[in-house]
């Protein structure tokens, strides 16, 4: 298994963050959200540059894999896990786990006393096993259809 690199995430990323996040969503989350919920959620394959201003004056850090992104996740505020995806050849291999410790690294670093995400059916036992709790149960409207999702928090 090649090493994963971890760094700061960065907008010119934005054609590969935006490849992992469909992946990610369409194939990963397969046994946790009809195909209906997957298309709402991640509509169609993102053009090359379609995220590259979604990642301007983004914090966040990558996950690289001989010099290919395979994760990335984002913190907004000094306490929010916006984004965090990881491509679904990736997991199970500890790239989640990896970006989390840099995130909540940066957190300290920037003064958060505490992490909140709002996490998908996937992602909660990721975050159970970071130390997140469930607050609460979230259903969610995405053009029309309806999911469901966590609001999760950690005391740091």
């Amino acid at each position: 298994m090649p090493p994963v690199t971890i760094r700061p995430l960065r907008p010119d990323d934005g054609p590969h963050a935006a490849r992992v996040f469909f992946d990610a969503v369409r194939e990963g989350t397969r046994a946790h959200y009809t195909e209906a919920q997957r298309r709402a959620w991640a509509g169609e394959p993102p053009g090359p540059d379609s995220w590259r201003d979604r990642l301007w004056g983004v914090e966040g850090f990558a996950a690289e894999e001989e010099g290919r992104l395979v994760g990335f996740m984002t913190i907004a505020g000094t306490g929010y896990i916006d984004m965090a995806f990881v491509a679904p050849a990736a997991l199970g291999r500890g790239v989640g786990w990896r970006l989390y410790r840099a995130v909540e690294g940066r957190a300290r670093e920037l003064g958060a006393s505490v992490l909140t995400t709002e996490a998908s059916r996937m992602a909660r036992p990721f975050f159970e096993r970071q130390g997140l709790s469930v607050i609460a149960e979230q259903v969610v409207v995405i053009r029309g259809v309806v999911l469901t999702n966590y609001w999760m928090r950690k005391v740091l």
